[in-house]
């Protein structure tokens, strides 16, 4: 696991093979400090294996899957990479959880200075975007950055000049590629709300993805889930955009595990 806290930018020194797979060694500096055989590093937010390394450079293999899925395919010699090595568990925890399992890519649309900062608006598929949330995290080329502002189609973050000296956003231009990895607990939470507890059962209006529009609605709080969106209704004060409490503390989620078996 990863925290999307990118440690030094890398250089592709080679790229063996071609076409289904590829070898890369990819050289740098800070990580080879106690890197060892069979570890994990994120490159570019993907997690490869480390099958042999020197004092400045590693080889990890790629897969079919990992080049269909992500942009490292594009990669050419000389090409720069964020490396992140896996966290350890006496690590600070500094940005979100990130796997390095990258669910697709996005195309950088726009790139906007901003006083200090730089906007990057990005465009992703529907799959991808059902799960970027306004203020959520998302991981870009394995950076752990925060949704500043999202629409059906596009996601916008803004980048502090830190971000942007220590990693290759600086380097990216409108119309490139990007690795993207959603914020894993939505996956789990909404693979959970449609399959239900063990038996299968499904969690009220939550789990069917043609849910009607009030098959969601929970005791104390006004809200519907279409099977895709959440529509917050506002009937109380904790709702999901704010309140005392939030949606985890108003009882809403604890009841309705309750009901379903899961407590």
């Amino acid at each position: 696991m990863f925290t999307g806290i990118v440690e030094e930018v890398g250089k592709i020194r080679s790229i063996r093979g071609g076409g289904d797979s590829a070898v890369l060694e990819i050289e740098g500096s800070k990580i080879f400090d106690d890197l060892k055989l069979g570890d994990s590093v994120s490159v570019n937010g993907v997690c490869l294996t480390v099958t042999s390394f020197t004092s400045n450079s590693f080889t990890a293999d790629v897969m079919h899957e990992t080049l269909n899925r992500s942009s490292l395919g594009k990669l050419g010699v000389g090409g720069k990479v964020n490396l992140e090595r896996a966290m350890p568990a006496y690590g600070r925890f500094g940005g979100h959880i990130v796997s390095g399992h990258i669910d697709g890519t996005g195309t950088i649309i726009s790139i906007t200075r901003d006083a200090n900062a730089t906007w990057y608006r990005i465009g992703a598929s529907p799959s991808i975007m059902r799960y970027i949330v306004e203020k959520g995290s998302i991981a870009i080329d394995g950076i752990s950055l925060t949704v500043a502002k999202v629409d059906d189609k596009t996601f916008s973050v803004s980048i502090i000049p830190h971000t942007s000296e220590e990693t290759i956003l600086s380097l990216k231009k409108v119309g490139d590629i990007v690795n993207l990895e959603n914020d894993i607990i939505g996956k789990y939470i909404e693979k959970m709300m449609r399959l239900g507890p063990a038996n299968g059962t499904q969690l009220g209006g939550f789990g069917a993805e043609a849910g009607s529009a009030n098959s969601g609605n929970a005791s104390g709080h006004t809200g519907n889930y279409t099977g895709r969106d959440y529509v917050d209704t506002g009937a109380d004060d904790d709702s999901l955009s704010g309140g005392s409490g939030g949606y985890g503390s108003s009882g809403v989620t604890e009841q309705m595990l309750m009901e379903n078996g899961f407590m």
